[in-house]
């Protein structure tokens, strides 16, 4: 009998350990990227390889990894498992990402007997070819974009297996970085079945399983009743993608999300076919994107496990974006593609459910990667970062400034960790006033990062979206700014470049790498007038914007609203509009 405390009590108390392996990772790899950036996820596994439990890391990561482990599973079954086993995968036509993010699995065993697999993932920051960073723009097949891994036993019943390792990271830019993050992930995974282990030891083997098993049944079952209260019926939405880094040719991406009685379809027939660039997205990335969108906007609270999947049904014909044949290539797809169908899939629930859907968040990940032989050392590094932008209002409030959304959930280094790591030099890193959508709740602000490179030439990779299209707003709602990258050399000289672009610079370029904001929601006529001000206070918005678009007069010396002329001028733009 399932006792309702227990169950608590185990869901925290495996949530716990799939924290504190993310801790173990992120305080124990040497990459920026891992130690800084936190790009890394960790969860738990049943022994057939359902999630059970996970840490709250990167969407992305965690939605497509319960596709991995079941694939790995296919090649490694658990009969063929020993204690201290560890296995690798990085290949993204079996474990559904890019070439750099590595998968590490290992088995739990409990008094002889396999209990659980514990899984992390964590973005290296090369894994070779052609580029720096293992993420060309411009990569036609995916032998371009680095070495690939299929499932091997990285450690046999306790012992690094060393000739792989070294096979491994020969083929790497940045051999010390990839030996300590590998090394990092093991450690990650032995610390979660140290304390699985110790919960066992507390509660029993069969009583751990039993409650893994109704965790992830109360999920599915919450799941189903929310989806129970919804309007049946079949709503449609296409977004686009601003080419494929090869091509600039616009790309559709198109879903149907279908309401039953308690479970939902989405059907991606319609969207373009797979594309000659590498922004083809994995049908486990895309079924990530899809768990997302629909427990982000239906019941946030549920447990993150395989309880959330099976409601639903998600159709990605072969060969076309959402579900590439091989050897397409895929690196780009995290970045950009992921972001892209997570909006498509949230665009058909905001014509049903608008009180729940925020508008069009940055739409990209905003990749930024420069790599190259640092002058200081005589070694290839691999600066590798992803950017926030503006967040989507609702109709609680505004939408955050500068921040991951919605598939990505990183941080940014500081610039001095920049600065240290690499031969670059942070010049400036600051919110972009006048790039939210305007609305009674604004959309966040875009960021810019801007980035001299010093003492040397490099290889620079920038993969960002919305450089034409807006992020959409909603209910009245103004769309958000777009992107923009700008290279100045040495002389000043400056270029404005495409979206997705992978070319040399000289020593002393600047990047500006500008990302886009978030779309706004309501009318910015009924914007609270004291909000603007603030705003305006905050150099966010200029004084002109505010009178142009939110129809707010403000003192320009006290930064206080003239209310009569604020309530005049509004009733004109409200006449005029109409």
């Amino acid at each position: 009998m399932v006792d309702a405390v227990t169950l608590e009590v185990m869901r925290n108390a495996l949530q716990s350990i799939a924290e504190e392996m993310g801790v173990t990772l992120i305080r124990t790899a040497l990459s920026p990227n891992i130690k800084d950036r936190k790009d890394c996820s960790t969860a738990i596994y049943t022994q057939d390889g359902r999630l059970a439990a996970q840490a709250e890391h990167i969407p992305l990561h965690l939605g497509l990894m319960q596709s991995v482990v079941k694939e790995v599973l296919k090649a490694y079954p658990v009969e063929e498992l020993s204690q201290g086993d560890a296995l690798i995968i990085n290949d993204p036509f079996i474990s559904g990402s890019h070439l750099p993010d590595i998968c590490i699995f290992m088995p739990v065993f409990y008094k002889g007997e396999i209990t659980a697999i514990m899984a992390n993932l964590a973005h290296h920051v090369d894994v070779g070819g052609k580029t720096p960073g293992s993420t060309p723009t411009n990569a036609a097949s995916i032998f371009e974009e680095g070495l690939r891994i299929p499932p091997v036993k990285i450690m046999k019943q306790g012992v690094l297996d060393l000739e792989i390792m070294k096979l491994l990271s020969h083929n790497v830019r940045t051999e010390f970085e990839f030996n300590g993050d590998i090394r990092a992930q093991i450690a990650a995974n032995s610390v979660g079945a140290k304390r699985l282990v110790e919960l066992m030891g507390k509660y029993g083997r069969k009583k751990v399983l039993d409650y893994m098993e109704e965790i992830i049944k109360y999920s599915e079952r919450s799941l189903r009743e929310s989806i129970k209260t919804l309007e049946k019926g079949t709503w449609e939405f296409t977004d686009y993608l601003e080419g494929d880094g090869i091509s600039q040719d616009i790309i559709s991406i198109k879903a149907a999300v279908t309401v039953g009685n308690d479970s939902i379809k989405v059907d991606f027939t319609g969207t373009d076919q797979q594309a000659r660039g590498p922004v083809n997205s994995t049908r486990a990335v895309t079924l990530a994107c899809v768990y997302f969108a629909v427990k982000a906007v239906l019941n946030p609270e549920i447990p993150s496990n395989e309880g959330v999947s099976l409601p639903l049904e998600v159709i990605t014909p072969p060969g076309t974006l959402v579900n590439p044949v091989f050897p397409s290539p895929v690196s780009n797809a995290n970045i950009n593609t992921a972001q892209r169908i997570a909006d498509v899939i949230l665009g058909c629930f905001a014509q049903f459910l608008p009180d729940k859907v925020p508008a069009a968040s940055a739409g990209t990940m905003g990749l930024f990667t420069i790599g190259g032989i640092d002058p200081r050392t005589n070694e290839f590094y691999s600066y590798v970062e992803t950017y926030g932008g503006g967040q989507g209002a609702n109709i609680r409030g505004d939408g955050m400034d500068g921040v991951h959304t919605n598939m990505t959930n990183t941080l940014n280094p500081p610039s001095e960790v920049i600065e240290i790591s690499y031969p670059l030099q942070v010049m400036s890193y600051s919110l972009r006033p006048d790039t939210e959508g305007p609305g009674k709740f604004r959309g966040g602000m875009g960021l810019c990062r801007a980035v001299k490179v010093i003492g040397h030439s490099a290889r620079v990779t920038l993969s960002s979206e919305r450089g034409n299209i807006q992020p959409w707003g909603m209910q009245g709602g103004m769309p958000g700014q777009n992107s923009r990258n700008i290279f100045v050399d040495e002389k000043g000289n400056e270029k404005v470049k495409p979206t997705k672009i992978t070319t040399e610079v000289e020593q002393g370029t600047i990047i500006y790498y500008h990302t886009p904001g978030g779309g706004g929601y309501g009318s910015p006529l009924e914007r609270e007038p004291q909000k603007t001000a603030g705003d305006v206070r905050a150099e966010l918005v200029s004084l002109e914007r505010a009178l142009e678009i939110y129809g707010v007069v403000i003192n320009p010396l006290t930064f206080e609203v003239e209310k009569e002329q604020t309530r005049s001028l509004r009733e004109i733009m409200s006449e005029n509009k109409s």
